[in-house]
């Protein structure tokens, strides 16, 4: 399975949260034994650390429901502008790893200090 696109605005100086239910063929993905991770980057190629990592949890294993997060707190501090992002589900000691979603992030600028 291909991981589905979907591109991102989060606007600087706001928490940003998402709420995903995960379905394969009309049904629900059973999260049971696994957990969640996303990272924001500079560049799809870009090494090293990332810029940030987002707050990922399995709310609903059984119904397939992560949330991914990214608090003011944290983007408060990075400079606007295009990032890119992907969202994978992982069991224990990575033994099976799926990309599930990926995309740009839209930073936008915030005015209000």
């Amino acid at each position: 399975m291909a991981a589905a696109n979907y591109n991102l605005i989060i606007d600087q100086g706001s928490d940003f949260i998402i709420r995903l239910t995960l379905s394969q063929g009309g049904a629900p993905v059973n999260l049971t034994t696994y957990s969640a991770r996303a990272q924001l980057r500079n560049a799809k190629l870009a090494t090293g650390s990332p810029v940030s990592n987002f707050t990922c949890n399995v709310v609903d294993p059984a119904n397939g429901v992560i949330t991914m997060q990214l608090l003011n707190a944290v983007n408060k501090t990075l400079t606007p502008g295009k990032f890119y992002y992907d969202l994978e589900i992982y069991t224990a000691n990575d033994a099976l790893v799926t990309r599930m979603m990926q995309g740009e992030v839209n930073l936008t600028p915030e005015v209000t200090r």
